[in-house]
């Protein structure tokens, strides 16, 4: 027990003296506006660069990534189904993929895969 409260209080006090160190060392200066502006080429940017993202685009991005996993998923499990006598590979996939439709139909019903609106 006085090895386990004797350990704690050494992580304890090396944890605040590198929080300290990381502080003191990280001070921001004047000079770090230059460093935080984006850069085109050694030019101005041309448009701001500040633009919001369209959550539209990123939504379709993310559900295409879910599928195109899922699909990749879904490949071992056809030589499951040739290669084995059971009923349980089809079963499986089979589960999977109305799991995947049922997930996609909700998609659908939601708006999420019309692009323009």
């Amino acid at each position: 027990m006085l090895t386990f409260m004797m350990y704690s209080l050494i992580l304890f006090a090396m944890n605040l003296l590198l929080l300290t160190l990381g502080l003191i060392i990280n001070k921001r200066s004047p000079k770090d506006r230059e460093k935080n502006s984006p850069f085109e080429c050694g030019f101005d940017p041309s448009v701001y660069t500040r633009t919001p993202f369209s959550m539209r685009f990123f939504l379709l991005a993310v559900i295409f990534l879910i599928f195109d996993v899922e699909i990749i998923l879904l490949m071992p499990l056809t030589m499951n189904i040739m290669n084995s006598n059971m009923h349980w590979p089809l079963t499986s996939s089979l589960i999977f993929l109305v799991i995947l439709l049922l997930g996609l139909f909700h998609e659908w019903n939601q708006g999420s895969l019309n692009w323009m609106k």
